[in-house]
């Protein structure tokens, strides 16, 4: 076609018809730009919640981003001030035009009061800030948390094992970093059965405060004759049986975990529910019981069986049930494929002669043996693996003799594991 035929060609094509045209080929080219410019975007926020917020479960960084007049904004919240700032370097290394409004939590919701203690003998624990959200863990009384931030009567907590959630009002203490001082350096009490009561008075017939659990710790007021003297968070004032409890310092000092120890704590449990999300004597989901299990020993485990696998090390992952010992931790769910991730969805803790604990229904008995009467097909055919966590040291395994979570260190005696 030469150059008179073309021009006779675009002077016959509607001017409608070429405004058209050329106005789709630059929504066409800035619609590229923009999918370019948000998946460079959604690149580095995945990037950075990889490298400091990979568990949700235990770390914030939750940002969300809109463009207005050719510029991101940027909103949302973190806890971890090092992963905003390693974000915001990342889009200036990129030239990314944006305004940020994200939050670094603890924020001025909470005022100063950036710490809290469970006032309840068991806090539920939800996945959100209200009472129909999931259960997804539990704190018992005197447990030490974390608080980031309140949204109408609930707390955004973060328990000792690094769990995030939310607590209602009523069943945490909030305290500036001085009341919290104060009451980390006070002399503890530590309930030791599964579940019991407090009173009003030195006598197990006045009336009770409040029922109490297995780990609930609560200031020491007076250590009497046949009981103590003890407050709570919240202030109140109860007596308890010292048949029931012990001091804390004498029962950390005295702490001698071991297989006869872990198996007597969870037989102290048989027959407890199940509950999902529960991980005290009112109720276990699986992880929950064999976290209360070593709790009682005197470590704390990761919250979820998911998370309790990554610990400890390595004892089976063929079924060679004769190399475990009692204590270690078995774990079952789906095994990885080519297509698909390994799901760990459920654990339980050996007790020897080809048996292990577990919370399933029930805290209950269960055999690897095939002629056994309690012999547990199910779980044997979707066994993962077992790890050894009972004296071990890995990042996720606290020993409460080397840590001041419940009490200053001045008041009990360090060690090393």
């Amino acid at each position: 076609m030469n150059k008179i035929s073309k021009e006779m060609m675009i002077k016959s094509i509607p001017f409608k018809t070429i405004f058209l045209l050329l106005t789709i080929s630059i929504m066409l080219s800035a619609c590229s730009e923009k999918e370019e410019n948000d998946d460079s975007l959604d690149l580095i926020i995945t990037e950075v919640k990889e490298d400091y917020a990979p568990d949700k479960r235990v770390a914030l960084f939750d940002v969300e981003y809109k463009k207005e007049d050719g510029r991101y904004i940027l909103d949302g919240e973190t806890n971890m001030p090092d992963a905003k700032q390693a974000f915001i370097n990342k889009l200036d290394s990129q030239n990314i035009e944006y305004t940020e409004k994200i939050a670094v939590l603890p924020d001025s919701t909470i005022e100063n009061k950036t710490f809290g203690v469970i006032s309840n003998s068991v806090a539920n624990l939800r996945g959100e800030g209200k009472h129909s959200a999931e259960l997804v863990t539990q704190a018992t009384l005197g447990t030490p948390v974390k608080v980031w931030k309140k949204q109408d009567s609930w707390y955004l907590i973060q328990t000792p094992d690094a769990y995030l959630s939310w607590v209602d009002a009523g069943g945490i203490q909030t305290m500036d970093k001085a009341q919290f001082e104060n009451w980390k350096t006070s002399e503890k009490m530590i309930y030791k059965n599964a579940y019991g009561q407090s009173y009003e008075e030195n006598s197990t017939e006045s009336k009770p405060v409040s029922d109490l659990v297995a780990g609930s710790v609560l200031e020491l007021v007076e250590n009497g004759k046949d009981f103590y003297e003890v407050k709570y968070p919240d202030d109140r004032i109860a007596y308890i049986s010292k048949t029931e409890a012990e001091l804390y310092s004498d029962w950390l000092s005295g702490l001698e975990a071991s297989e006869s120890s872990l198996v007597n704590t969870a037989d102290k449990l048989m027959g407890l529910p199940y509950l999902w999300g529960g991980t005290s004597s009112k109720g276990v989901d699986c992880s929950g019981f064999t976290k209360t299990v070593y709790f009682m020993n005197g470590m704390i485990l990761p919250r979820d069986a998911s998370q309790q696998i990554h610990e400890g090390t390595l004892v089976d992952s063929i079924g060679e049930f004769n190399k475990l010992a009692v204590g270690d931790l078995l774990f079952f769910g789906r095994k990885a494929t080519d297509t698909t991730k390994e799901r760990v969805v459920h654990v339980g803790m050996w007790i020897g002669e080809n048996e292990f604990i577990h919370s399933s229904g029930s805290v209950r008995v269960s055999s690897m043996d095939k002629a056994a009467e309690n012999f547990d097909e199910f779980n044997k055919n979707r066994y993962l693996r077992t790890k050894r966590i009972l004296g071990e040291s890995t990042e996720g395994l606290t020993y409460l003799k080397n840590e001041d979570i419940y009490m200053a260190k001045a008041k009990t005696d360090t060690v090393t594991n």
